[in-house]
């Protein structure tokens, strides 16, 4: 254990003479390397912080936001034309992406707003930055949990459940307010399928009326689908649709 632990010393030690040498001749800009003396621990634990953040980033965006939703919902409307993969899975995800960016907007100037900026002019910390942008995406996920959903963990942990919804603990408030995106995710879905069902029932009957049992029906509707939700504006009514979910 000591031969690599001294042989990795050795080797950062030629590592460093050759970054010396290469700064001594290309006049690159200097490093300062700096353990446990002339150091804050407070600003090394708001780094920490601020990597743990970035680390949590995609988990972030992903639950808290309206992205499940609207990403579901795409799903749901690809499986229910029985496209496949068409559109395929990075089209859908980006598509719900920007659809995220648009919903999120107010939630994300008021963040910017209220943590970003006075952070940027050094008013206020990163810890006080990161409770900032907890409240403001609080505030969104409040809006659209429902209570029973709320309850639920209440009733597990066999807590009382408090009076105001701003008195949730945020570890609550995160999985309630993610089925309740499900839930409604699930609704709108049901609604995309209404029709499309109708219509392979349609095209099964008529097939089995002709004696064409041996014709798969989704091959035949297939085209009477993308049909119907051309003339329609599919895409544009069920963006609108996920749009105006979370102005209820």
């Amino acid at each position: 254990m000591k031969f690599f632990f001294r042989a990795a010393l050795a080797v950062w030690s030629i590592f460093l003479t050759n970054v010396a040498f290469a700064q001594s001749t290309t006049n690159l800009p200097g490093v300062a390397l700096n353990f446990g003396q002339g150091t804050n621990l407070v600003d090394t634990m708001e780094v920490l912080l601020l990597f743990t953040v970035l680390t949590l980033a995609p988990a972030i965006i992903i639950l808290c936001t309206s992205f499940t939703r609207i990403v579901v919902v795409l799903s749901f409307m690809r499986q229910a034309l029985g496209t496949q993969n068409m559109p395929p899975n990075q089209l859908l995800i980006g598509f719900a992406m920007f659809l995220s960016v648009f919903v999120m907007m107010p939630t994300g100037q008021s963040i910017y707003k209220n943590s970003i900026q006075p952070y940027q002019a050094k008013q206020i910390d990163a810890t006080q930055a990161i409770k900032g942008l907890e409240t403001d995406l609080r505030a969104f996920m409040q809006k659209h949990v429902r209570k029973a959903d709320i309850g639920l963990f209440y009733d597990v942990t066999n807590a009382a459940a408090p009076a105001d919804i701003n008195a949730v603990p945020t570890h609550y408030l995160i999985p309630a307010f993610i089925i309740s995106e499900l839930k409604t995710a699930f609704q709108i879905g049901f609604l995309l399928y209404i029709p499309f069902i109708v219509l392979d029932m349609v095209v099964a009957s008529v097939l089995m009326a002709m004696g064409m049992m041996m014709l798969p029906p989704m091959l035949v509707s297939m085209p009477f689908k993308l049909l119907l939700f051309v003339l329609v504006d599919g895409w544009q009514l069920v963006t609108g649709a996920i749009l105006r979910s979370f102005n209820t």
